[in-house]
């Protein structure tokens, strides 16, 4: 992951500011290039040893009209020589390319943070599409920050106009503009970029070279206006890192991966079946390229085929995996019951969004735990766990995949939009270091019996045996209507269906024997306080307990990846803090779940604007509950 020192990113300590810690935000219309740009300088980042946390921030809207503050896209990124964990909570940098990114961003600045803004986008049509009255660059709205006016449009022109481009197609260009001015800033490297700018326009080396001049052109104006625009130089110390080879992974490239992963460690072939829904589709664009891992995917007409064509492939002896977001999961419902009566292993993932119903569909949200855990007709209960951040979906992945070829269930992984889309640095791990678990098939009918019975358990999980269709002697059907425990048929009789009833419940109330006892992330084991969260409030917690911690106040972090069942030492883990606060990004769930199982008297920290917790807000928190300051 580290790269070598290269002229960009030589320069004398007078000319650098140093930094721990940097957060910067591009923000600007959906088609301004604003993820693309963020993603680059993610790429530069990461090469220069930094770590690093991101937070891509799309709009809804495929295409909303240009100018308009409907159509605000925004990256940000946090990034600095110590632990990064979250994206930052208040941009010290926000790079703006119109009036509509400057009125829905400026807010979350700093005060006294830096603004980068695109003065040849501030025409009167462009003001007015956004909502202002008034100019923000001509009065004294915005005082309380360091503002640089740029005509970036401009100087985008100037740089580009040799390769004889129209001004639209020229004006593409100014992302990258701007971001060479960021790569200067911060005394990061263009050659990883320019590389990939090389190879991405291959077939079009005028619209490849046009880029790059235009980073060059920012590059060389940040060199050149230094002294009379106010830009300043930071420099960022490389993070401290375990020896290895890291690379920078997405939370659905993490996710993809130890799919595939548990499906090699249990030792099948896994049948991956998705209909296109955001956030969870970049799971489906990333398994379809590893078909060279016996890897098949399926984009169905509609979720419930979808997930009925991962049943038939668990039926059939494969992994069976299918995902979507709230939305979709509702539709997959009662072929989940199906999966649960057929007592078939399968993989659901979960990439939760704001809603109910479409909500808000590119904005984050922790809203489905009812869902996963009530949320099926019957008494139909399966495992749901769920990753913190986006290395985690790596692991976590394959423990799904674990639990539900031993348990022979469906298993339903929690993530969400901030997760999938979020980046930071991964260390690769040795597959060798995973133990396998491999999955077996029943091949012969056992001994002394007559007739093949496909319920038949194994007496430690309560797993019943897997048989593939069309061995021979081990014929038999299975499907959503109740079974006869002792024979496998179709049976009706109350007193089984109790029995079975039971039995699933007790399958998978059993797996709280198999997984670890929770761990305190942070912090002691007992004390006045202990910040419960799951899912992505990992690092905002984190950050949040070690800063009260540095204050003198005792808080503790207890982070829960198993939400059903629960570990089996948590209710007494939690017992022993005079104060509980339950942080998630819903109404509660989390804490009606606990108040469920443990009679908890927790308090609720509560955040449903479709935007991650911030450091400060959980931080309040602790200082209000244990009368810091009072």
């Amino acid at each position: 992951m580290n790269a070598p020192q290269t002229s960009d990113m030589k320069a004398s300590a007078i000319e650098f500011e140093k930094a721990e810690q940097v957060t910067v935000r591009f923000a600007g219309d959906s088609g301004d290039g604003m993820q693309l740009t963020g993603s680059q300088f993610t790429v530069s980042t990461a090469l220069a040893g930094s770590d690093l946390s991101t937070f891509p921030d799309f709009p809804a809207e495929i295409r909303a009209p240009v100018g308009t503050t409907f159509g605000v896209s925004a990256f940000q990124i946090n990034f600095g020589s110590s632990k990064v964990q979250t994206a930052g909570d208040q941009p010290d940098v926000l790079v703006i390319m119109n009036p509509a990114a400057l009125k829905v961003n400026i807010n979350e600045l700093r005060e006294g943070g830096l603004v980068i803004v695109d003065r040849g986008a501030f025409s009167k049509r462009n003001l007015q599409k956004a909502g202002f009255e008034e100019n923000p660059l001509e009065n004294d709205s915005l005082a309380k920050y360091q503002v640089i006016e740029l005509d970036i449009s401009a100087l985008t022109l100037e740089a580009v106009k040799e390769f004889g481009l129209g001004n639209k197609e020229a004006l593409r260009s100014k992302n990258m503009w701007t971001l060479g001015l960021i790569l200067w800033m911060f005394g990061r490297n263009r050659a990883p970029i320019t590389d990939w700018l090389k190879e991405k326009f291959a077939r079009a080396p005028d619209i490849a070279n046009a880029n790059i001049a235009a980073i060059n052109a920012g590059h060389a104006f940040g060199e050149t206006a230094e002294m009379s625009s106010g830009l300043r130089r930071y420099r960022i110390d490389q993070a401290p890192q375990e020896p290895g080879l890291y690379r920078t992974v997405t939370g659905s490239e993490a996710l993809a991966w130890g799919l595939v992963a548990g499906a090699q460690l249990a030792g099948l072939p896994m049948m991956f079946g998705s209909y296109p829904i955001t956030p969870a589709s970049p799971l489906l664009h990333q398994l379809s390229k590893m078909k060279e891992y016996d890897v098949i995917t399926f984009q169905a007409e509609d979720e419930i085929a979808a997930i009925c064509s991962a049943i038939g492939a668990s039926y059939a002896g494969s992994l069976g995996v299918t995902s979507s977001s709230g939305p979709g999961i509702a539709l997959k419902t009662e072929a989940m019951g199906l999966a649960i009566s057929a007592e078939l292993p399968l993989v659901i993932v979960n990439s939760q969004r704001g809603g109910p119903s479409t909500g808000l569909p590119t904005k984050t949200e922790q809203s489905d735990l009812y869902q996963a855990i009530y949320g099926r007709n019957g008494d139909a209960p399966i495992p749901v766990i769920a990753s913190h951040n986006p290395e985690d979906c790596f692991d976590v992945a394959i423990e799904a995949v674990r639990l539900a070829t031993k348990y022979m269930t469906p298993v339903m992984m929690l993530t969400d939009g901030y997760i999938a889309n979020a980046a930071e640095p991964w260390k690769i791990p040795d597959m060798k270091d995973y133990t396998p678990f491999p999955a077996t098939h029943l091949t012969e009918r056992p001994a002394g019996s007559e007739d093949f019975n496909p319920l038949k358990r194994d007496p430690g999980t309560l797993a019943r045996v897997w048989a593939k269709p069309g061995t021979p002697g081990l014929e038999h059907r299975i499907g959503g209507l109740e079974k006869s425990y002792d024979t496998g048929h179709i049976s009706y009789d109350a007193a089984n269906h109790q029995k079975m009833t039971d039995v699933r419940k007790a399958k998978v109330d059993g797996i709280a024997k198999d997984i670890p006892a929770q761990q305190v992330a942070l912090g002691g084991d007992s004390g006045k306080l202990a910040i419960v969260g799951w899912g992505s409030t990992f690092g905002p917690i984190d950050q949040a307990v070690r800063k009260a911690r540095a204050e003198g106040l005792d808080a503790s972090h207890i982070h829960i990846r198993y939400l059903n069942p629960f570990p089996a030492n948590l209710g007494d883990l939690l017992a022993r803090f005079e104060q509980v606060i339950v942080a998630e990004m819903n109404t509660g769930q989390l804490m009606t779940v606990l108040r469920d199982k443990y009679l908890l008297d927790a308090t609720p920290l509560n955040k449903v604007s479709g935007q991650p917790f911030k450091i400060s807000e959980i931080l309040a928190a602790i200082r209000a509950a244990l009368g810091a300051g009072q």
